[in-house]
């Protein structure tokens, strides 16, 4: 038996000169293309003269065992997603399913299956580009979509990324049958962020119809939101200048940013006075019990208890040792 192979390609936000040049290379080699009918139809160009499978919206699984069932007979497969693979993309299915038929990883035997993904640009790199920077500081990925997802378990994520000041990446936020999602994650976000808190909405990327709005947080309900959209939700620090999204890394907090010199009582290239170091300073100096501490801090009170027990390092300390051991 010939060696088959599976290539799990992102194409990136769907433009071709977007797409990495490995991407376009690996559906040059492949002998079947399988996708998601709107993705099939980014790269129709590319692939001419192969075998295409189209899939609809919910076949994930049923893609992943076409290609499987034609890489079992020697064949290359591009099992091509928006984006990239492994971010909501076929890498987890495909695994699945060829975990769950018994493969392992290739050896060199005949008939042995070999995988490769191959990387693209995702919803929240494209989006952020469109917009300005973003994702400069903390931020993190939700999706919107309980299809195969406990809402619970979304409401949670969505609280808690909203509570610790990410920077947040809305994925599937609305569509025909699931329009309250979007609605209830607004709701989780205003009871921790002030409601002028910058939002950004890029529809269809890089796209024909590509489209951006920036809104706050408290209106952005009211925008054009679909399945195509990838909502920004800015942190605390993140603003809005001259159609321009920007979450500051934190350098004002160390340096005067025009003069390039650090602020009193901070060194370049060490933590800041507020640092771990200082903050754990400054709760031995409170004079706070460890339950005090914890709600102002809105830390558990074992973190407190364990931070406090251990003994202060000395950064300039740690550095020489590090020197010395190097």
């Amino acid at each position: 038996m010939s060696t088959g192979k599976i290539m799990l390609v992102g194409l990136g936000p769907g433009s071709v000169e977007h797409m990495s040049g490995r991407a376009r290379a690996a559906i040059a080699e492949a002998d079947t293309i399988i996708g998601y009918v709107t993705y099939i139809r980014l790269v129709a160009d590319l692939v001419e003269g192969k075998e295409v499978v189209k899939k609809s919206m919910t076949e994930e699984l049923d893609r992943a065992i076409e290609a499987l069932d034609r890489a079992k007979q020697g064949k290359k497969v591009a099992l091509i997603s928006s984006g990239d693979a492994g971010v909501y993309g076929m890498a987890g299915p495909t695994f699945e399913v060829l975990f769950q038929a018994g493969w392992t990883p290739p050896t060199g035997q005949p008939g042995d299956i070999e995988v490769e993904i191959v990387p693209g640009a995702s919803a929240l790199n494209t989006c952020a580009a469109l917009v300005g920077a973003p994702l400069t500081h903390d931020f993190c990925a939700i999706s919107l979509s309980d299809l195969l997802t406990p809402w619970p378990v979304i409401a949670r994520r969505l609280n808690a990324a909203a509570a610790a000041d990410f920077v947040v990446a809305l994925y599937n936020p609305k569509s025909g049958r699931r329009a309250r999602q979007i609605v209830e994650a607004q709701r989780l976000f205003l009871a921790h962020r002030r409601p002028d808190t910058p939002v950004a909405i890029v529809k269809s990327a890089y796209r024909p119809k590509q489209r951006i709005e920036f809104t706050t947080l408290d209106k952005m309900t009211e925008c054009d939101i679909g399945m195509l959209s990838t909502v920004l939700i800015g942190n605390s620090n993140t603003f809005i200048r001259d159609g321009l999204m920007v979450t500051p890394r934190g350098y004002a907090n160390k340096y005067d940013v025009e003069a390039g010199t650090t602020h009193n009582g901070e060194k370049a290239g060490r933590s800041l006075s507020t640092g771990l170091d200082g903050w754990l300073e400054s709760l031995r100096a409170s004079g706070e019990s460890a339950d005090e501490l914890a709600r102002r801090h809105a830390l558990p009170v074992d973190y407190i208890l364990a931070a406090l027990a251990d003994e202060a390092v000395d950064e300039d300390d740690t550095a020489a040792e590090g020197e010395v051991l190097a």
